[in-house]
């Protein structure tokens, strides 16, 4: 059950990839892209239909809404074109990922922040 679970999630990663890859594509309907949108939105939105803090039915509309969301558009979209961003997304989800970028990243971040902060202590240090 668990293995199942981890492939269900795996390919609902890929296919939400892949949907926001091919709601660029001018072969995609536009209603598909702009549901595509709409599903996008409301998974990243921090506003639900039913507040996350209610327990149990609070994680349920995340757990039903958005897969279903995602298996529509999905249906909606050309079976050709499906193939084609699942294959891409799938290349991406299988790029090798870089620490020392990800280090030099978070060094530029904090470098930033130091910056800020000193600037920000110059200018309201003035007395």
């Amino acid at each position: 059950m668990l293995s199942r679970m981890k492939i269900w999630a795996r390919r609902f990663s890929r296919d939400s990839h892949a949907i926001y890859l091919a709601s660029r594509d001018p072969r995609v309907p536009w209603y598909a892209k702009v549901l595509a949108v709409a599903v996008a939105g409301y998974a990243l939105s921090p506003i639900d239909l039913i507040p996350d803090f209610i327990p149990i039915v609070g994680y349920l509309d995340d757990l039903i809404i958005v897969p279903l969301g995602v298996w529509l558009v999905v249906s909606l979209i050309p079976d050709e074109v499906m193939i084609e961003y699942r294959a891409r997304a799938s290349e991406a989800g299988q790029r090798p990922t870089s620490r020392a970028g990800m280090a030099a990243i978070i060094v530029l971040w904090m470098l930033g922040a130091l910056a800020l902060g000193w600037v920000g202590y110059a200018r309201w240090n003035r007395s």
